[in-house]
């Protein structure tokens, strides 16, 4: 499985109507690819606990990681037009972003990533 995790901190003039704006053009755009597998959006929890919590050097509020079969249906969802659309409305809306494409296996098909 090949996963497309985003980290988004939205910019601070970004309001709820922008935030459904950007959620609803995501659900558009998931849609819209069929080789997109699954999807999750979530908020950051804090646990307060000693440890890296303090060490991150910027609080990104939100995660959203898209699913994918393989690596072409990755790069096919990201050459997808839905794509350009949602990926300028976050661009637009972020004060920071990043993104990362990961091979995730479970724990027992692990060892075959090393």
């Amino acid at each position: 499985m090949i996963s497309h995790i985003v980290l988004f901190k939205p910019g601070a003039a970004v309001g709820p109507a922008e935030k459904a704006a950007i959620l609803e053009n995501l659900a558009a755009a998931i849609a819209l690819c069929p080789t997109v597998r699954g999807c999750r959006v979530g908020r950051r929890v804090r646990h307060g606990l000693p440890g890296y919590e303090a060490q991150m050097r910027e609080d990104y509020q939100y995660a959203l990681i898209v699913e994918f079969d393989d690596l072409a249906g990755l790069e096919g969802y990201l050459r997808h037009p839905a794509h350009e659309r949602i990926g300028g409305l976050f661009t637009a809306a972020a004060d920071a972003s990043l993104a990362y494409d990961y091979e995730l296996e479970d724990l027992a098909g692990a060892r075959r990533l090393l």
